[in-house]
């Protein structure tokens, strides 16, 4: 019994530990360069940019514990998911396997044949420091900020998509 409490305090403070050490610093950086009710990006050196109505944020909080969700997808299924569980204010949200709470998805969906759609996922097994999520800027309407990250295709050609000059400007549903 002794054995087992003690194996859930180390959890408990592990997963503390970890929630807390999210936010690499305070300053979110400037806002980016996405006009309003889009996400944007150069992935691979092609430009990508999401149609507003299929550009959104959500947030949710239980207990203590804050998600933020942003995504962003084009006319041909490509699209961008951002998600922060842990957050707590404007900032800098650090993607790495040593937190799994943070994480980045770039997608090439295929609707004529679903099962060909392929995903790129961030952070990945032995992956370290793949990006970061820079907040700049959050209202009870819109969030904007920044974001960076190489993602790994695990499931498919194990190929890595590295997402550059990103940048949101959305709002919450």
């Amino acid at each position: 019994m002794k054995t087992l409490n003690k194996t859930i305090l180390i959890l408990v403070m592990a997963f503390a530990a970890t929630v807390s050490s999210c936010k690499k610093d305070d300053d979110g950086g400037g806002g980016g360069s996405a006009g309003e009710g889009t996400v944007t990006a150069i992935v691979n050196g092609n430009s990508f940019t999401s149609m507003d109505i299929a550009s959104t944020a959500s947030e949710s909080t239980s207990g203590s514990n804050t998600t933020i969700t942003i995504q962003g997808s084009d006319a041909s299924g490509k699209g961008i998911f951002l998600i922060i569980n842990g957050y707590d204010d404007t900032g800098s949200y650090e993607i790495s396997d040593s937190n799994v709470f943070i994480t980045a998805n770039y997608v090439e969906a295929n609707a004529g044949n679903p099962q060909n759609s392929q995903s790129w996922n961030a952070p990945y097994q032995a992956s370290g420091v793949v990006g970061e999520i820079n907040i700049s800027e959050k209202s009870t309407t819109t969030i904007k900020g920044t974001f960076s990250f190489k993602a790994k295709n695990v499931n498919g050609d194990q190929s890595i998509k590295d997402i550059t000059e990103g940048s949101f400007n959305v709002n919450f549903q």
